[in-house]
């Protein structure tokens, strides 16, 4: 019988396909953009090899399918590609002095945005900068400093120019900073953020392929292999668009469009039009996952049960109205596309599942999967329950945690904290759960996230061991899992025959080895539809 030739053929110590039963195979080959054999012996396949073939031959490797980011904001990643570097800094001067370089060859009027991945308590002074600090870095240009998603601080002239002033009242689910006079601090909070964001000129289209380019490439070489981007505006498609086009993604991309800003029915409406070219995308590189909501708050924000300790009679926020909410979900769901709604606090969540129970009574035979919780954070027993039974999967962010346990302390006190992210509760209650990063707010890399899963480490130590899983199932929340959740199983989550050629070469086994290797371990090789797109050699 003749064989046809491989493109490429991997051998390797162990090759995890992650099918349950499956033992570890040593051989691997693939013919186009998908598996084509494996072989428990390392030199089973070499009948495929011809002169034609790539053969990856590492007898110590450890062979695991590309994981999902099931939780993260690539787009925010390709900004920051080219923004001030204010992650860099240790101290608000240093902070104040990289936007100053920048101010320095930028012509006058121009804004200045930085990066979005800092926190502030990793500044020396343990606090955002203010308006009038960042003045004294630039007055003449309009300032954006971005923490996360949630919250921006702006100079004067940003404010000015959004007409932002003392009097002006915070949008509903916002919150404008003021000081202890009331003065304007330049903070912007969740809704507040829009006042200001919708004066920024989009950069030039070749910039931002370029920040994909490398986005998406320091995605792919920590083992992403396919990011589900949950923050993209509807204009910025276009952009995902021409970077695809252009052959620069070294990641799988699935778009959730962003709805945040929006509080209306008929917004949703205008934005679905939007997205109608999108509906019949087939294109296994990027494809758009539905819309995202944003029901509470983030750190500073999440709608909790209980009050803030930092904040007498605080509760968080609630962005949304729970009837528009509704229907708005409901718009969305009937035009065939799916949900996912940022809900963090108890307060949330409780006020999501009311949500998505009167969206699938109101329409029954909702295909499973349409209607996602993200992050969960603080979800009790009762609500992990009550989650299961309405068939609502959850996408949880232990990376989130790792990076902003000590900021969130000083919110919601150490005993909710220690609650977050309940993932063993989760699988134990029988819910279809996926892990990501939330980056900028947690750190993006595959094991940095199995890591955490697995020790509940975090900045001030370890936190709730009790919600620990083990490196078997946080593997499988990245994976099988994670294809799950996109719907595509069928193409992606485990190695095996016919399914695309999505894999990851680890210089050490990730499954055994000792776990300070694996907070920082990175492959050797990621390969996407079985070309390299991250190569460490």
């Amino acid at each position: 019988m003749t064989v046809r030739g491989a493109d490429v053929v991997v051998r390797a110590a162990a090759v995890h396909t992650l099918v349950a039963g499956q033992g570890p195979q040593r051989a691997l080959a693939v013919a186009g953009d998908r598996i084509a054999a494996l072989s428990a012996n390392p030199h089973g396949l070499d009948g495929w090899i011809t002169e034609a073939t790539t053969v990856i031959d590492e007898p110590d490797a450890t062979v695991l399918p590309a994981f999902d980011d099931t939780h993260t904001h690539l787009i925010l990643a390709g900004h920051s590609a080219h923004d001030v570097p204010v992650h860099k800094a240790g101290t608000i001067a240093e902070f104040l002095d990289l936007i100053r370089r920048r101010a320095a060859t930028t012509p006058d009027g121009q804004w200045i945005r930085t990066t979005t991945n800092w926190q502030e308590l990793n500044l020396a002074e343990r606090r955002m900068p203010t308006a009038a600090e960042l003045d004294q870095a630039s007055d003449r240009h309009p300032v954006l400093v971005k923490r996360g998603g949630h919250n921006d601080v702006v100079n004067t002239m940003a404010l000015r120019l959004a007409g932002i002033t003392d009097d002006t009242p915070a949008p509903p689910g916002g919150v404008i900073g003021r000081d202890e006079q009331g003065r304007l601090n330049g903070r912007l909070i969740d809704n507040a953020m829009g006042l200001v964001e919708r004066l920024l000129p989009p950069p030039d289209v070749a910039t931002r392929i370029d920040g994909l380019r490398l986005a998406s490439a320091n995605y792919a070489a920590t083992g992403i292999g396919t990011v589900r981007d949950c923050m993209v505006p509807l204009p910025d498609l276009t952009v995902l668009r021409a970077a695809r086009e252009q052959g620069v993604l070294s990641t799988r991309v699935r778009a959730l469009v962003s709805a945040i800003g929006m509080s209306d029915p008929a917004q949703i409406e205008d934005l679905l039009d939007g997205m109608q070219d999108w509906r019949y995308s087939a294109d296994p590189l990027l494809q758009v996952w539905g819309v995202k909501f944003v029901l509470d708050g983030g750190l500073e924000a999440g709608a909790t049960e209980e009050p803030y300790c930092d904040h007498a009679g605080f509760y968080g926020t609630l962005t949304w109205e729970p009837d528009a909410l509704v229907r708005s979900i409901e718009a969305v769901v009937r035009r065939g596309w799916r949900v996912g709604v940022h809900a963090y606090g108890d307060r949330g969540v409780r006020t999501l599942l009311d949500a998505y129970q009167e969206v699938l009574e109101r329409n029954p035979g909702l295909p499973s999967g349409m209607l996602v919780m993200e992050h969960g954070g603080l979800a009790d027993a009762e609500q992990r329950e009550r989650a299961v039974a309405l068939g609502i999967p959850v996408t949880v962010q232990h990376p989130l945690l790792h990076d902003t346990a000590e900021v969130e302390d000083g919110f919601w006190g150490p005993e909710r904290v220690n609650r977050l992210f309940p993932a063993r509760q989760w699988l134990d209650q029988g819910a279809l759960v996926t892990a990501g990063s939330d980056f900028p707010v947690g750190a993006y890399g595959a094991m940095r996230s199995v890591w955490g899963m697995v020790t509940r480490q975090t900045v001030t130590g370890v936190r709730g061991p009790e919600h620990a899983i083990t490196r078997d199932e946080a593997l499988t929340l990245h994976t099988v899992n994670a294809a799950r959740l996109t719907g595509e199983s069928h193409l992606r989550g485990t190695l095996t025959p016919r399914r695309l050629a999505d894999l990851t070469l680890w210089p050490t086994d990730p499954t055994t080895c000792t776990t300070d290797q694996l907070r920082d371990l990175n492959p050797t090789h990621t390969l996407l539809g079985g070309k390299t797109v991250h190569s460490a050699q």
